[in-house]
């Protein structure tokens, strides 16, 4: 056999026993390790594809240091889901807070421009959600995860108050304070 087909079978093998393990860990740890919920959330699933590609195609091929680093990984990930179940102090540091970005069909321009969103990823968002009309809008949220969602009615008052619990009016709610 020639070096570049041994080269290829122990990628192979290299990439099995690599994905092998990444589900090995997601099974002790859970599926929230790739959710898509906080920053360490997304980080997490960007670290772990770059060890799965670096450690599978590592021209050294050392097994070892790649899945210590990915149980190493796994391990911080639950540790965090951990702590921001336990600590609100926590999550608020290792958490975005959601932010308005419309409220009763008002677009609010000053947190568009917090949130780097432009007014047309806004239209797009609310014509997605079905919206016909600004003023069916009670509410549009910027969540952690950098999705938008859309709250149908005709004033935020149609919202139950827990929805909007823990978003941040941004500067519309600093400028009325």
């Amino acid at each position: 056999m020639d070096g570049t087909a041994e080269q290829l079978l122990t990628i192979v093998a290299a990439t099995v026993v690599v994905y092998g393990a990444i589900l090995y860990y997601t099974r002790l740890t859970g599926l929230r390790s790739f959710s898509k919920m906080s920053a360490s959330d997304f980080a997490m699933t960007v670290a772990v594809g770059s060890l799965f590609a670096s450690t599978a195609v590592s021209p050294e091929q050392q097994f070892g240091p790649g899945l210590v680093a990915l149980a190493t990984l796994f391990a911080s990930q639950f540790a965090i889901a951990w702590a921001r179940r336990k600590s609100s102090w926590f999550s608020r540091i290792v958490d975005n807070e959601p932010l308005l970005l419309m409220r009763n069909g008002r677009v609010l321009d000053e947190n568009l421009n917090q949130a780097q969103v432009t007014r047309a990823d806004l239209i797009a968002k609310l014509r997605e959600a079905n919206v016909w009309d600004l003023n069916q809008v009670a509410a549009v949220v910027f969540e952690t995860t950098g999705d938008i969602s859309v709250l149908h009615g005709n004033h935020s008052s149609d919202v139950s108050p827990q929805l909007l619990e823990d978003v941040s009016p941004g500067e519309l709610g600093r400028s009325q304070a």
